[in-house]
């Protein structure tokens, strides 16, 4: 009998995962080496196109109890999230190396504030994943009825 799936990802990791976006982004605008962002960028591209995020299969092998035996966060909000974020990265590496410094301080600040939010126990990108949801559950059921 084949071994079921975990439908989530760990809340621990998925910690992990947001500090390390936010030390990077502090790391990136403090010293404005932006190229520190690269980290998460890549991080964040790897997790969205190969479910393979190296942050987190890092931080997988400091779990002190199964996976399974964690609160699991939903997988697709946090595809969500990630392209959110990885993004808004990359378009604050861009920025900085075109010269525009308060563009990429623009973008890498968003990214900040959500991660840091999270980190706190509000999900601005769970919440907009849900709202955007909701408006497509609608628009689908007005259209059925019209």
């Amino acid at each position: 009998m084949s071994k079921p799936s975990i439908q989530g990802v760990p809340r621990p990791l998925v910690r992990t995962n947001q500090t390390v976006i936010v030390i990077s982004i502090i790391l990136a605008v403090f010293t404005q080496f932006y190229w520190v962002l690269l980290l998460p960028i890549l991080a964040g591209f790897l997790g969205i196109f190969f479910e393979r995020n190296f942050v987190i299969l890092i931080a997988k092998r400091f779990l002190k109890k199964k996976a399974s035996e964690y609160l699991l966060e939903d997988k697709s909000d946090l595809r969500f999230n990630q392209i959110i974020a990885t993004v808004l990265l990359t378009a604050s590496l861009t920025a900085s190396l075109f010269g525009h410094l308060i563009l990429a301080i623009i973008f890498a600040t968003l990214v900040f504030i959500a991660a840091s939010v999270a980190l706190s126990g509000f999900c601005v990108g769970c919440w907009l994943h849900f709202q955007i949801k909701q408006y497509q559950y609608k628009r689908k059921i007005k259209k059925g009825i019209s």
